[in-house]
């Protein structure tokens, strides 16, 4: 049976027709709801006092998609499993934040963190007058007590503890609020990397007060007994639950007492699981959502249709930003017939990624050529590598014949076969992340046409980063070469040799879950170990990355597929001044520990 290379696009289509009839029919079914209906919306919650209701108008709502939280009261920031959404937005402040649209460091509960002239020792300076919500001043104590809780951390499974291990000799205190930092090697990188919320999340420090007695791998940091969790933030939790988090203003906030920001203006702020598509259109459509996640073209052309107040960071083809973590597909390297360079070389060649940017992203991204997010700061890196970028089209015969030169044949229903059994590919995605899924889908009917009987598997999200660290996978849609946003060093190291792990044994901080080893990692690790004592810049790096990211693609450590665009839409009804490209003061997602910024910003509508 002959099975056709080019995918007719109706084959793998979603349609957007059907989900704008979907959108008109439940506005019309769930219209009488009406856009107030929210203020109903907190979850009664057995074991805590049902928040108060706050005024529709000064809630700020923020979809979470079809993420569950398995254990809302597990607030734990150091384990691996999803904690509270919200509490890194708006609960536990960072230190600093890399803003992507000026390019600076800025400080928040850190004032300052400086290095000596050799780079190997850093002093961190906090801004005075920081307060935890209890009343307890944040201090160097805090700071101190959590970077040790890491350093002692012997089986490197809590959050940083492998990367605090890999640089920090040790840590103390200098002053009340100073923290020296000496380091086992120069970093130039030090604050940038594990300070400041470069991508998603940074380090989350500590009460000391509340912890010194906690063991930090199974402590939930819950109980409104005794008032926890607790930060630094202008919010407090005051409703938990797997669908929504509910969190209200402080007014005795650190920052408004000491006249570092104003007390922000959203009295409540609810995180709230939206679950399909379709039931977070209809709610953007009803204004019971402020901040959407992520949503495919045709839905937020359907919403803006019937909600005028819907805007995006662009307002015009693709509307989407530029994610900082490239789509990728990682196949274990311990499964045969996987554990072969050439059988995933030969994946990398079947896969069309113009057709993937086509059929999944509705032509809203573009292929990568690297592991690299296409930023102008990484450019001069990924032109460092020109002779190593990928062909958009691939090549399927080049990739058939690096299968048929293993021993596998055709068989009569259109599939590789050795020695009895099929050539197979399970794939695992995402199950609330509804672009990886459709990554997914199309990289399988491409595979399946060139002969492989590939799979895709939707799992949850806590079991997708479960199966990825202990190497319970054979191959896996990710993002997880996501770090490097103006300079190549961190998301090499994530596949250092330094993180290997067995299956079996978890892998540092998702660090090589793919489990590369041998000659190549070792030289790689090697060269990416000198790269990163080197000052940010200098001239050698280019042609290092270059020798190095060449055994890296030799061994087809992981199959770079698409970069990624978030179509992240705002809905204006109630709140104005969200980031987008023309009031750019800020990049635009709500899901990351910097939208302290963004709420900063927000502002009442006038109706």
């Amino acid at each position: 049976m002959s099975i056709p290379r080019k995918l007719p696009i109706h084959s793998v289509r979603f349609p957007v027709t059907s989900l704008i009839f979907s959108i008109l029919f439940l506005i019309g079914f769930y219209g009488c709801l009406g856009e107030d209906s929210v203020e109903n919306l907190s979850t009664f919650d057995a074991n805590q006092t049902h928040p108060s209701k706050i005024a529709r108008e000064d809630t700020v709502i923020f979809d979470l998609g079809g993420n569950v939280i398995p254990d809302p009261h597990n607030l734990n920031p150091l384990v691996p499993s999803p904690t509270g959404p919200g509490m890194r937005q708006c609960a536990w402040e960072p230190l600093f934040t890399l803003n992507y649209e000026t390019g600076k460091i800025e400080s928040w509960i850190g004032e300052s963190f400086t290095a000596n002239q050799k780079l190997d020792v850093w002093t961190l300076t906090i801004r005075p007058g920081v307060e935890w919500s209890d009343g307890e001043a944040f201090t160097a104590d805090d700071v101190v007590f959590t970077i040790n809780t890491l350093l002692n951390d012997r089986t490197q499974s809590l959050g940083n503890a492998a990367s605090m291990q890999q640089w920090v000799k040790r840590v103390e205190k200098t002053g009340l609020l100073t923290v020296r930092f000496d380091l086992k090697s120069p970093n130039p990188r030090f604050k940038l990397d594990y300070f400041s919320v470069r991508v998603g999340s940074s380090m989350v420090i500590l009460p000391e007060h509340i912890w010194v007695d906690q063991d930090p791998s199974t402590f939930k940091f819950y109980d409104t007994n005794k008032g926890w969790p607790i930060g630094t933030g202008a919010y407090r939790l005051v409703s938990a639950s797997v669908n929504e988090f509910v969190f209200d203003r402080r007014n005795d906030w650190w920052g408004a007492k000491t006249g570092f920001r104003p007390l922000p203006q959203p009295k409540r702020l609810i995180w709230v699981t939206t679950g399909v598509e379709e039931n977070r259109a209809l709610q953007a459509v009803n204004n019971q959502l402020d901040s959407i996640t992520d949503i495919t073209l045709g839905a937020f052309e359907s919403i803006r249709t019937q909600n005028p107040n819907v805007v995006a960071w662009k307002n015009k083809m693709p509307y989407a930003w530029l994610d900082p973590c490239p789509r990728q597909l990682s196949v274990n390297h311990t499964i045969p017939p996987w554990d072969n360079p050439e059988m995933r070389q030969a994946l990398s060649l079947i896969i069309d990624r113009q057709q993937v940017v086509k059929i999944a992203y509705e032509s809203t991204s573009f292929p990568s050529k690297t592991i690299f997010v296409e930023y102008p700061a990484m450019q001069p890196y990924i032109n460092a590598i020109q002779d190593l970028w990928i062909d958009p089209k691939g090549n399927v015969s080049t990739g058939q014949q690096l299968i048929e030169a293993q021993g596998w044949q055709r068989g009569s229903n259109g599939f590789y076969q050795k020695s009895g059994k099929e050539l197979s590919l399970n794939i695992q995605t995402h199950a609330a992340a509804i672009e990886l899924r459709r990554v997914g889908d199309v990289v399988v009917e491409q595979l399946r046409a060139a002969g492989i009987l590939a799979t895709n598997r939707a799992i949850t999200g806590a079991t997708w980063n479960e199966n990825k660290a202990f190497g319970k996978f054979e191959a896996v849609v990710d993002w997880d070469a996501c770090g490097s946003v103006n300079e190549p060093w961190l998301s090499m190291n994530r596949y250092t040799n330094r993180f290997w792990r067995p299956v079996g044994e978890r892998s540092p901080s998702g660090n090589n879950y793919v489990r590369w080893s041998g000659a190549n990692a070792d030289r790689y690790s090697q060269i990416v170990a000198e790269i990163g004592v080197i000052p940010l810049d200098a001239p050698k790096i280019k042609p290092m990355v270059a020798e190095a990211m060449k055994l890296f693609m030799t061994d087809q450590v992981v199959i770079p597929i698409t970069q990624a665009r978030k179509l992240v839409p705002f809905v204006t009804t109630y709140w104005t001044g969200w980031p987008t490209a023309e009031n750019n003061y800020f990049h635009p997602p709500t899901w990351w520990m910097s939208t302290h910024q963004i709420i900063q910003q927000l502002r009442k509508a006038k109706r």
